[in-house]
């Protein structure tokens, strides 16, 4: 039997494994795996690995995730990596899917069988009241987001979003900050990541639709800057694990005027004056040298939220410094 693993930000896998249940009846071989608040990929990584190491049979396993490119589906792709002859993925959970999986299971014995069967389901699954909101046309949506794209056109980058997350492309990158500032290409800046086979791999196969992913190092960065005419018209979005990254790309000439500070990791050494954001000695006074440079901070998880007061926020991060020293 195919075992099946639910994927979720938050409880919403363990919720829709009860409704699954409430429908359908209880499920041999199927794990909720939840990411939680205080949680990491890593974490989420090594429950997926416990889940499939339960089932009955770890050759053949479908994996349903709440997000393209969320954290859930980045863990679930690395284990995939490695199985990705019989394993499958299928992003955009609902209940429908869920239900017609767990049906699918009594006649197939190919997670990717059913991952293809399920996908009809998952999508006649989607409804409206009144009727006549339903788009006559589901293609002209994504004809009409092609068109923002501007691809091709002449001119050079145009920067959309400059942005320091130690996640790199994940679901808000994925979901909300695509949605809002509509790229045509994301760029991750990282000579580490860019050395990494497996990790540029999977960014790049994170992208949402309709736009191209690739990992650079600095020093590439600042040669597209200087002659990115080929470029005519795409819209960059750039992704940096820290801000040094982001100082080098612009002394190399790299010309952002805006930097969007969403994640910093917390790791030895460093302090951490709110949930998402550590610093140690070197953070604070990189940051310092950007804003010399003539960049503005924009600190923000996600497009709605209300802006963060880095000034304020790098004057308690020393603060707690000093404390240590």
């Amino acid at each position: 039997m195919v075992g099946i693993i639910l994927a979720s930000h938050g409880e919403f896998a363990k919720g829709i494994l009860q409704s699954g249940s409430m429908i359908f009846g209880e499920q041999e071989n199927v794990q909720a795996v939840t990411l939680m608040p205080s949680e990491g990929p890593d974490d989420l990584k090594a429950k997926m690995k416990d889940a499939i190491a339960s089932f009955d049979n770890q050759d053949e396993v479908l994996i349903l995730v709440d997000l393209w490119g969320g954290t859930p589906f980045n863990q679930a792709n690395s284990l995939f990596e490695e199985h990705k002859d019989k394993w499958a993925i299928v992003a955009g959970m609902n209940l429908p899917m869920v239900i017609e999986a767990y049906s699918s299971r009594s006649s197939m014995e190919s997670a990717q069988e059913i991952a293809a069967f399920i996908l009809k389901s998952a999508k006649e699954g989607i409804k409206v009241k009144p009727e006549e909101l339903e788009p006559a046309d589901n293609g002209k949506s994504s004809q009409a987001n092609a068109g923002v794209s501007n691809a091709g056109a002449p001119g050079s980058f145009e920067y959309v979003l400059a942005r320091i997350d130690s996640r790199l492309l994940h679901g808000q990158i994925a979901t909300a900050w695509s949605k809002d500032v509509l790229p045509t290409r994301i760029i991750v800046v990282s000579d580490a990541v860019a050395k990494d086979e497996l990790r540029s791999k999977l960014i790049t196969q994170a992208a949402p639709p309709g736009v191209k992913a690739h990992v650079v190092p600095v020093s590439q960065m600042i040669k597209l800057a200087k002659n990115d005419k080929q470029f005519g018209g795409q819209r960059a979005l750039l992704l940096f694990e820290n801000p040094q990254d982001v100082l080098r790309a612009v002394e190399g000439g790299v010309p952002l005027k805006t930097i969007n500070i969403g994640s910093m990791a917390h790791a030895i050494g460093k302090v951490q004056p709110n949930k998402v954001l550590a610093f140690n000695q070197d953070d604070i006074d990189t940051f310092k040298k950007l804003k010399q440079a003539g960049l503005t901070f924009d600190v923000r998880k996600v497009p709605n939220d209300s802006k963060g007061n880095m000034d304020e926020i790098l004057r308690k991060a020393q603060a707690e410094l000093n404390k240590l020293k």
